[in-house]
């Protein structure tokens, strides 16, 4: 009888394959799932800090543009040194302007409180640009900032009125005056993998 107790003892081959076939399958599964927790989780920071830098972005193009101020700068590219309206677009840059309001909490001698700043679309990347004077150099260059990546394009619509929509400004046809500021400012992001974003600046008079 002892015997025969001994013998009923412990598990088969064929149970311990079945329990470690088991195992397996509930292990793999588990690894499934805990990846997929893991990407969502990447995903979601990533969407987080791709969400920071766009609302960053947009405040700093909506201080700029909502603070414009209506002061030229010299065009040294020119003999007779003419002037560049206070906020224009060209091929090199999608717009370009003066802004004031630019605090100087260092207490910097020489500094004034306007900017001439610049919104540039290179290889998909938007920069922002500024120089620490307005009436700057050509060969002076502006510290530059990359801000978003990923941008298809970047247009900037400027209203004198709701029926006066211009692609630059001063525009070339209006009945304001060219030293009159735009009442409002449209600008048009269009993001690789968020579509079109777009914001409305009320610009101050």
């Amino acid at each position: 009888m002892t015997g025969m107790l001994n013998r009923c003892k412990g598990f088969t081959l064929l149970e311990l394959l079945v329990a470690m076939g088991i195992f397996a399958i509930i292990g793999a599964m588990a690894l499934g799932g805990l990846n997929a927790i893991i990407g969502q989780s990447t995903q979601a920071q990533e969407n987080t800090a791709r969400l920071a830098k766009l609302q960053r972005a947009m405040r700093l193009l909506t201080n700029d543009l909502g603070s414009l101020e209506p002061r030229r700068t010299r065009d040294d590219r020119t003999a007779g040194g003419e002037y560049l309206p206070y906020l224009t677009n060209d091929l090199s840059f999608a717009i370009q302007g003066t802004r004031g309001g630019w605090r100087n909490p260092a207490g910097l001698p020489f500094r004034g409180t306007q900017q001439r700043f610049q919104y540039r679309l290179d290889d998909d990347k938007l920069y922002r640009e500024y120089w620490p004077s307005v009436d700057h150099y050509l060969t002076e260059k502006p510290k530059s900032e990359e801000l978003l990546t990923g941008v298809r394009s970047f247009k900037v619509w400027s209203y004198a009125s709701p029926q006066e929509r211009f692609d630059r400004w001063p525009p070339l046809r209006t009945t304001a005056p060219t030293e009159d500021r735009p009442k409002a400012i449209q600008v048009i992001l269009e993001l690789e993998d968020w579509g079109e974003i777009e914001r409305w600046v009320e610009v101050t008079q």
